[in-house]
């Protein structure tokens, strides 16, 4: 059949830059200096925050009781605009998304940071109760432990949320080589290599 008369369609289970947003939890200095991938974790969370920014992926992110564990990574700082502050583990309550008011078009989350046993588990699992597609990029998530993190993701994928990476992340955002910002995806995927 000739593509011109082959109408396609995306899998709904590829993450679509136009449906998605990237959400970015608690990536404080003074949590990292505790988790012994640390830097890796930072490096993948900062080029899925610079792919959004090309791709125009509304990102988001948030601060868990800032005021004892202090800032967000420096290197993940001029991508975020307003972070919530908070207390409880899942971010779902401070981000205060009703999807029943929005665009329906936008039921796609990113979750990366840490820790993944904690407060990325509890919003990911709050924000499918709320009918949300969440997707988990393993290499952009950590926790003190490597048993923590391994077991928070196998909890994660059996509830329901999709287990990827970040270079497929950014891939799929990106679609295809034929768009002006490809070179500069290509450029952050390369990085992780």
């Amino acid at each position: 059949m000739p593509t011109d008369q082959f109408n396609y369609l995306r899998s709904p289970e590829l993450i679509s830059r136009k449906n998605s947003r990237l959400l970015i939890v608690d990536m404080q200095q003074k949590l990292l200096d505790f988790i012994s991938v640390s830097e890796k974790v930072t490096n993948n969370c900062s080029r899925l925050l610079r792919a959004a920014d090309i791709l125009g992926v509304p990102s988001y992110g948030t601060e868990q009781y800032s005021k004892g564990l202090g800032p967000t990574a420096e290197s993940l700082i001029p991508y975020l605009k307003e972070m919530p502050d908070k207390k409880r583990f899942s971010c779902a309550e401070c981000l205060e998304w009703d999807p029943s008011k929005e665009d329906e078009n936008c039921y796609q989350i990113v979750v990366a940071g840490i820790e993944s046993h904690v407060c990325v588990l509890q919003t990911t699992f709050d924000l499918i109760a709320l009918g949300y597609r969440v997707f988990v990029p393993a290499d952009a998530v950590a926790s003190r432990s490597k048993m923590d993190w391994e077991f928070a993701l196998k909890r994660l994928s059996l509830a329901g949320a999709t287990i990827v990476t970040t270079e497929s992340v950014m891939f799929e955002w990106c679609e295809t080589s034929d768009i002006p910002e490809f070179k500069q995806i290509s450029k952050l995927v390369q990085e992780g290599d």
